[in-house]
């Protein structure tokens, strides 16, 4: 058949239809389902000629062949939605639709039965059949692709607003953006159905079958794609990134890709569904995103982001005492913390200036540090010392950093539980104060000076 014969490259597609892996791991790769909802009118219109012959045995026989031809593709499931064919008119019942036959294994033929037997009587309720469409989706969508095609010789007959019922099922991730196919509906009506979906207008009978496979082929088709991480002077150099392709009408994540270079240095080709408007995330520190991204398909698309990166790392000057030190890292400026990093280590970020706070004793922070391109910025923290703390009982305390005789920095309290106790301390003169925990005057408060030198040993004895 004509269709079959079109449509096998598309089902080549299909069946690959992911993320390139390797021949193992394609082993245990699911390619996701597409489930696809027909919604079709079977309203009084519907016995109206359309040319040579009635509109009704037109579409049905063509949604039939169309049946056939999938019926043995792989991970395609079906369903069948009719409205009005129960109740005639008058009077118009707005809540004649019905799923005659839900999705299923090898249900093809209770589909082609239900068609042939399908008498049109009533009206036209197209946002209540879309709506009811919504539930007639199994709830799992973790690895499915829902798509609901409209066949419908009029417009909207009753109070409903399809356009808004489309934009709500798009919204809340049920189904893509759905297909509609008119039945020679009038060219003044194109900007009515368009904002319910990907609109096609079958003006001439011998039309209907040639839209209907172009409408089959696109919701069955991938197409290609490429992640451009362009660094500072606008090349696509970086890589080795985390990407989230996400819906961009639902926020759900339809991918998620750890950006590769192919054999020939160039960004690696995805295959990926063209349906879906995309926003692209890529999880840089801190994360970029590209949005409202639209794929042709058989078209490649290149989707850019600017992600110039330099590297950050903390040392300490002649020792590793910071060995398992983390620090906190922050745009400059800003309060909200991107990353916690370890000491030693290397991490990658944007271009820019970074704060950096390290929570040792006392607390250092280094402002406005600047990354550049393909550079490591390397920050060189003094070696500490040790303060060996003896205490004559357990008691109450704190230390302070002088900075001057008028000018003291709180560091931290003493461990009141406990009367020997050892810190690292950063380089400086230090004051201790305590007073014992049974000494119920103040005037016993003892006061001690010490200095820590880098890389040294010091000892306070409170008593």
């Amino acid at each position: 058949m004509k269709f079959i014969k079109a449509f096998l490259p598309h089902l080549m597609i299909l069946l690959f239809f992911a993320p390139v892996v390797s021949a193992q791991e394609r082993l245990k790769y699911q390619p996701p389902d597409t489930r696809i909802l027909f919604i079709f009118d079977a309203s009084q219109s519907m016995l109206g000629y359309w040319q040579k012959n009635k509109k009704i045995d037109i579409a049905r026989n063509v949604l039939i062949h169309i049946i056939d031809s999938l019926e043995t593709v792989p991970n395609v499931r079906m369903a069948l939605r009719l409205y009005g064919h129960q109740s005639p008119v008058p009077p118009q019942d707005c809540s004649d639709t019905r799923l005659e036959v839900p999705f299923g294994d090898n249900n093809a033929p209770k589909i082609r039965q239900k068609l042939r037997y399908v008498i049109p009587k009533g009206t036209t309720p197209i946002a209540g059949s879309l709506e009811a469409g919504s539930k007639d989706f199994p709830p799992d969508t973790e690895n499915s692709r829902n798509i609901i095609i409209l066949i419908t010789d009029g417009i909207e007959a009753c109070d409903g607003d399809p356009c808004e019922v489309s934009r709500k099922l798009q919204e809340q991730g049920i189904a893509l953006k759905p297909f509609v196919i008119g039945i020679g509906i009038d060219e003044g009506f194109k900007a009515t159905f368009d904002c319910i979906g990907h609109y096609y207008n079958a003006i001439e009978e011998e039309k209907f079958g040639e839209v209907m496979e172009v409408v089959i082929s696109q919701a069955l088709n991938a197409t290609t794609a490429q992640v451009n991480l362009l660094d500072i002077n606008g090349n696509p150099t970086e890589t080795n990134v985390n990407m989230t392709f996400r819906d961009h009408n639902s926020g759900k994540i339809i991918y998620n890709y750890m950006h590769t270079m192919n054999h020939r240095g160039l960004p690696d080709t995805l295959v990926i569904d063209h349906l879906i408007t995309y926003d692209v995330t890529v999880h840089t520190i801190p994360p970029v995103t590209v949005k409202n991204i639209k794929l042709t398909v058989g078209k490649h698309t290149i989707i850019a982001a600017d992600v110039p990166q330099g590297t950050l790392k903390v040392i300490t000057k002649d020792g590793h005492q910071y060995r398992d030190q983390l620090y906190l890292v922050r745009q400059a400026g800003k309060k909200t913390t991107l990353n916690i990093q370890k000491m030693y280590e290397e991490e990658k970020y944007l271009v820019g200036k970074y704060d950096i706070e390290i929570p040792v004793l006392p607390r250092i922070n280094m402002q406005n540090i600047a990354i550049s391109q393909n550079h490591t910025t390397t920050l060189e923290i003094p070696r500490p010392g040790i303060l060996n703390i003896i205490k004559s009982s357990t008691g109450y305390g704190s230390i302070y950093l002088r900075k001057s005789n008028k000018q003291e920095e709180w560091v931290c309290n003493l461990n009141p539980n406990v009367k020997i106790e050892t810190l690292l301390l950063q380089p400086g003169t230090y004051r201790v104060v305590f007073r014992a925990q049974n000494a119920r005057q103040t005037l016993y408060t003892i006061s001690k000076t010490v200095t820590i030198v880098p890389g040294g040993s010091a000892s306070a004895q409170l008593f």
